[in-house]
């Protein structure tokens, strides 16, 4: 299939042997999972804050600082994991990000105070945030074209869904054992992941395309890859679409069970739709990708999240968000991520194949950052409206479609 489906230039000139073979399905296995881990843990034990405070003789303040201190942590190891990779290959810094995830997520789980918790959150953030490029980057060093837009959605559906069910999860775990559990199932899963990553993932990266040399080059290259303007407007749209997923994730419990009733149970299955939904529109994106050229789906995306935009928006001002409302635009605005996320990621990625780790860092970095800054400001309403929600949903996809536009094909005039 020619690369020409993702809008990017050919770059199997630049592969080697080695690189340029399949990406097996055991280890696109390992790198959904590993790429999962961290957003799972991301407020898996969100449920649990009042318990927490307690336990830990803490503020709610406090206890609120353990996420934001996650996604700091998350945010700086993928600005720091994907241009040192780029340098020293793959396989050892991953092996070593997972092993200190284990060791981070059971200081959480044995947690004393909140400063100590909130110390652990930070690590197990950066361990995380390292761990997911690496891994988005070997998906990136053995795919390319096609084959490379049906494994970024394949990864992306799960890790984007994982911070989602994350709550649903978490309170399972409450409903059965203490909520240090939480931390344990953390710790188990990045043993797992590193015990498979030492079985059966090889180096991804040959020598002949590894970046040496210091800080400069390091600041070289996360200059080259932004001077891309393909690259810059595909990593707003990417980071906007976790904007809205947040926004949605920050408010959706008040929507639902604040205004218009809901019980836990039946908020959860509402919950519970929405996730299946994104994760459905990213595994067709993923069916069809040599077929339908990604941008495609990006377009679709943005269209049907501004519509969702619109009628929450509708709703909220006018009607006081009824329920069949807030239950439809949600799940059209969550189905739509699942387009707009993985697509816009994958073409982002393919403008720089020359610095695959660097692009991946970036697209990390800043996909948390907006996560961590539109979930408070989406809640500034409160429990009885909506409408800072909407209003934010509607301005992150105006500015999603000024990037898109801008990052498509140059069209040129006729001379006359």
């Amino acid at each position: 299939m020619p690369t020409d489906m993702i809008d990017t230039p050919d770059r199997t000139a630049t592969r080697s042997p080695s690189a340029a073979s399949m990406l097996s399905a055991s280890m696109l296995g390992t790198v959904v999972l590993i790429t999962a881990i961290a957003p799972l843990a991301t407020d898996m034990y969100v449920p649990a804050f009042p318990l927490v405070g307690r336990d830990l003789d803490a503020s709610a303040t406090q206890v609120q600082l353990t996420l934001t201190t996650f996604f700091v942590g998350m945010a700086l190891g993928q600005l720091a994991g994907g241009p040192f990779s780029d340098r020293v290959g793959r396989r050892r810094p991953l092996l070593a990000a997972l092993g200190v995830l284990v060791l981070a997520s059971v200081v959480c789980a044995f947690s004393p105070s909140a400063a100590m918790m909130m110390a652990a959150r930070l690590v197990q953030g950066f361990a995380g945030g390292w761990a997911m490029v690496i891994a988005r980057s070997v998906v990136v060093d053995l795919t390319e074209g096609s084959a490379m837009v049906r494994a970024m959605n394949v990864v992306a559906a799960v890790a984007g869904v994982a911070p989602v069910i994350g709550p649903l999860a978490g309170a399972l775990v409450l409903s059965m054992t203490s909520w240090r559990v939480s931390f344990w199932v953390v710790a188990t899963l990045a043993a797992l992941m590193l015990l498979a990553v030492v079985l059966g993932m090889s180096e991804s990266l040959p020598d002949e395309r590894r970046h040496g040399g210091g800080l400069g080059q390091l600041l070289g290259a996360t200059g080259e890859v932004l001077s891309s303007r393909v690259f810059s407007g595909h990593l707003v749209v990417f980071a906007l679409s976790m904007g809205t997923t947040f926004a949605y994730v920050a408010t959706s419990a008040y929507v639902l069970q604040s205004m218009n009733g809901l019980t836990p149970l039946q908020y959860s299955l509402a919950f519970a739709a929405n996730a299946g939904g994104m994760t459905l529109a990213a595994f067709v994106a993923a069916r069809y990708a040599d077929r339908v050229p990604a941008r495609v789906f990006v377009k679709l995306g943005l269209w049907a999240t501004g519509g969702a935009g619109v009628l929450l928006a509708a709703a909220a001002l006018w009607f006081s968000m009824p329920l069949g409302a807030a239950l439809v635009g949600f799940f059209v605005l969550m189905t739509a991520q699942g387009l707009v996320g993985p697509n816009a990621g994958a073409l982002a990625s393919a403008a720089v194949p020359d610095h695959p780790g660097t692009g991946s860092a970036l697209l990390g970095f800043w996909q948390w950052v907006l996560a961590g800054t539109i979930a408070p400001l989406a809640g500034l309403g409160g429990e009885h409206t909506a409408v800072p929600m909407a209003a934010i949903v509607l301005a992150l996809t105006a500015a999603s479609a000024v990037a898109y536009r801008l990052a498509g094909p140059r069209r040129t005039r006729p001379l006359t």
